[in-house]
Protein backbone atom coordinates (compact mmCIF):
# COMPACT_ATOMS: atom_id res chain seq x y z
CA UNK A 1 0.00 0.00 0.00
CA UNK A 2 1.42 3.34 -1.11
CA UNK A 3 0.96 6.89 0.71
CA UNK A 4 1.66 10.11 -0.08
CA UNK A 5 4.37 11.00 2.32
CA UNK A 6 2.27 14.13 3.74
CA UNK A 7 -0.78 12.06 4.48
CA UNK A 8 -1.18 12.16 8.31
CA UNK A 9 -4.48 10.77 8.83
CA UNK A 10 -5.39 7.12 9.47
CA UNK A 11 -9.14 6.07 8.96
CA UNK A 12 -9.52 3.40 11.72
CA UNK A 13 -13.01 2.94 10.49
CA UNK A 14 -16.39 2.61 12.41
CA UNK A 15 -20.23 3.50 12.28
CA UNK A 16 -22.62 5.81 14.74
CA UNK A 17 -25.68 6.09 14.91
CA UNK A 18 -27.99 8.84 16.80
CA UNK A 19 -31.78 8.30 17.07
CA UNK A 20 -33.64 10.99 18.75
CA UNK A 21 -37.37 10.82 20.00
CA UNK A 22 -39.73 12.66 21.94
CA UNK A 23 -38.47 12.03 25.17
CA UNK A 24 -35.27 9.91 24.71
CA UNK A 25 -32.37 9.75 22.20
CA UNK A 26 -29.94 6.31 21.68
CA UNK A 27 -26.81 6.94 20.71
CA UNK A 28 -24.66 3.20 19.26
CA UNK A 29 -21.23 2.91 17.61
CA UNK A 30 -19.18 -0.38 16.88
CA UNK A 31 -16.62 -1.14 19.15
CA UNK A 32 -14.29 -2.47 16.28
CA UNK A 33 -10.59 -0.76 15.87
CA UNK A 34 -9.08 -1.46 12.34
CA UNK A 35 -6.14 -0.32 10.23
CA UNK A 36 -6.84 -1.50 6.75
CA UNK A 37 -7.49 -5.11 6.88
CA UNK A 38 -6.40 -5.88 10.22
CA UNK A 39 -8.12 -5.58 13.72
CA UNK A 40 -6.44 -4.12 16.39
CA UNK A 41 -9.29 -4.52 18.95
CA UNK A 42 -13.15 -5.34 18.83
CA UNK A 43 -13.51 -3.69 22.57
CA UNK A 44 -12.28 -0.16 21.78
CA UNK A 45 -15.39 2.42 22.42
CA UNK A 46 -16.35 5.53 19.99
CA UNK A 47 -18.67 7.07 22.47
CA UNK A 48 -18.20 9.70 25.21
CA UNK A 49 -20.20 11.28 27.62
CA UNK A 50 -19.61 14.77 27.40
CA UNK A 51 -22.38 15.96 29.89
CA UNK A 52 -25.69 14.58 32.23
CA UNK A 53 -27.53 14.55 28.92
CA UNK A 54 -25.06 14.57 25.80
CA UNK A 55 -23.17 11.69 24.07
CA UNK A 56 -20.78 12.09 21.41
CA UNK A 57 -19.76 9.32 18.87
CA UNK A 58 -17.28 9.68 16.54
CA UNK A 59 -15.64 7.53 14.07
CA UNK A 60 -11.85 8.52 11.99
CA UNK A 61 -8.80 8.67 13.09
CA UNK A 62 -8.44 7.87 16.40
CA UNK A 63 -5.67 10.27 17.83
CA UNK A 64 -8.18 13.37 16.65
CA UNK A 65 -10.71 11.72 18.26
CA UNK A 66 -9.25 11.37 21.48
CA UNK A 67 -7.46 15.05 21.29
CA UNK A 68 -11.29 15.78 20.37
CA UNK A 69 -12.52 14.49 23.27
CA UNK A 70 -10.28 15.51 25.99
CA UNK A 71 -10.60 19.39 24.36
CA UNK A 72 -14.14 19.20 24.73
CA UNK A 73 -14.30 17.39 28.14
CA UNK A 74 -11.87 20.08 28.97
CA UNK A 75 -14.16 22.72 27.87
CA UNK A 76 -17.41 21.80 29.40
CA UNK A 77 -15.35 21.29 32.78
CA UNK A 78 -14.27 25.01 32.59
CA UNK A 79 -17.50 25.88 31.85
CA UNK A 80 -19.28 24.15 34.34
CA UNK A 81 -16.92 25.98 37.09
CA UNK A 82 -18.19 29.37 35.61
CA UNK A 83 -21.81 28.36 35.92
CA UNK A 84 -22.22 26.65 37.86
CA UNK A 85 -24.30 24.52 36.13
CA UNK A 86 -23.73 21.28 33.48
CA UNK A 87 -23.52 22.29 29.31
CA UNK A 88 -26.78 21.63 27.79
CA UNK A 89 -26.80 19.48 24.57
CA UNK A 90 -27.51 22.00 21.91
CA UNK A 91 -24.73 24.64 23.78
CA UNK A 92 -22.38 21.37 23.28
CA UNK A 93 -23.31 21.28 19.96
CA UNK A 94 -22.47 24.94 19.33
CA UNK A 95 -19.32 24.42 21.02
CA UNK A 96 -18.45 21.37 19.10
CA UNK A 97 -18.92 23.38 15.66
CA UNK A 98 -17.41 26.59 16.86
CA UNK A 99 -13.93 23.35 17.86
CA UNK A 100 -14.11 22.12 14.26
CA UNK A 101 -14.35 25.50 12.70
CA UNK A 102 -11.36 26.63 14.92
CA UNK A 103 -9.47 23.47 13.00
CA UNK A 104 -10.69 24.26 9.50
CA UNK A 105 -7.18 24.40 8.14
CA UNK A 106 -5.79 21.39 9.46
CA UNK A 107 -9.10 19.66 10.45
CA UNK A 108 -9.89 16.84 13.22
CA UNK A 109 -10.03 13.47 10.79
CA UNK A 110 -13.56 12.54 12.92
CA UNK A 111 -17.16 11.69 11.58
CA UNK A 112 -19.31 12.94 14.48
CA UNK A 113 -22.70 12.47 15.62
CA UNK A 114 -23.99 14.16 18.57
CA UNK A 115 -27.02 13.11 21.00
CA UNK A 116 -29.06 13.88 24.21
CA UNK A 117 -31.75 15.85 25.85
CA UNK A 118 -32.60 19.20 25.26
CA UNK A 119 -33.53 21.55 27.98
CA UNK A 120 -37.04 20.95 27.67
CA UNK A 121 -36.16 17.00 27.92
CA UNK A 122 -36.76 16.45 23.99
CA UNK A 123 -34.15 14.17 22.18
CA UNK A 124 -31.92 15.78 19.70
CA UNK A 125 -29.58 14.78 17.33
CA UNK A 126 -26.72 17.03 15.76
CA UNK A 127 -24.81 15.75 12.77
CA UNK A 128 -21.47 17.53 11.71
CA UNK A 129 -18.87 17.45 8.68
CA UNK A 130 -15.41 18.07 9.12
CA UNK A 131 -15.23 21.97 9.41
CA UNK A 132 -18.18 22.22 11.96
CA UNK A 133 -21.57 23.11 10.03
CA UNK A 134 -24.16 21.05 11.62
CA UNK A 135 -27.85 20.41 11.62
CA UNK A 136 -30.32 19.15 14.23
CA UNK A 137 -32.23 15.85 12.77
CA UNK A 138 -34.49 13.30 14.52
CA UNK A 139 -31.74 10.79 13.26
CA UNK A 140 -28.16 10.46 12.09
CA UNK A 141 -25.59 7.79 10.56
CA UNK A 142 -21.24 8.84 10.55
CA UNK A 143 -18.70 6.89 9.55
CA UNK A 144 -17.96 4.18 7.26
CA UNK A 145 -21.14 2.80 7.25
CA UNK A 146 -23.06 5.60 7.10
CA UNK A 147 -24.03 4.65 3.35
CA UNK A 148 -25.62 1.15 4.28
CA UNK A 149 -27.34 2.80 7.50
CA UNK A 150 -28.57 6.12 6.66
CA UNK A 151 -31.10 4.34 3.54
CA UNK A 152 -32.49 1.73 6.33
CA UNK A 153 -33.31 5.11 9.10
CA UNK A 154 -35.00 6.98 5.87
CA UNK A 155 -37.00 4.02 5.32
CA UNK A 156 -37.88 2.74 8.77
CA UNK A 157 -38.23 6.22 10.32
CA UNK A 158 -38.70 9.28 7.91
CA UNK A 159 -41.57 7.51 6.03
CA UNK A 160 -44.17 5.75 7.50
CA UNK A 161 -42.74 2.27 8.75
CA UNK A 162 -44.29 -0.79 6.89
CA UNK A 163 -43.56 -2.72 9.85
CA UNK A 164 -46.03 -0.04 11.96
CA UNK A 165 -49.19 -0.30 9.52
CA UNK A 166 -51.58 -3.32 9.30
CA UNK A 167 -50.27 -5.70 6.35
CA UNK A 168 -52.63 -5.53 3.17
CA UNK A 169 -53.57 -8.20 0.99
CA UNK A 170 -51.69 -7.58 -2.57
CA UNK A 171 -54.06 -8.25 -5.51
Amino acid sequence: MSRRGDWVYENNGGTCVAIAGADYCVVAADTRLSVGYSILTRDHSKICELADKCVLASSGFQGDIKALHKNLAARELLYQHQHNKRMSCPAMAQLLSNTLYYKRFFPYYAFNVLGGLDSEGKGCVFTYDAVGSYERTGFSAQGTGSTLIMPVLDNQLKSPSPLLLPARVSV
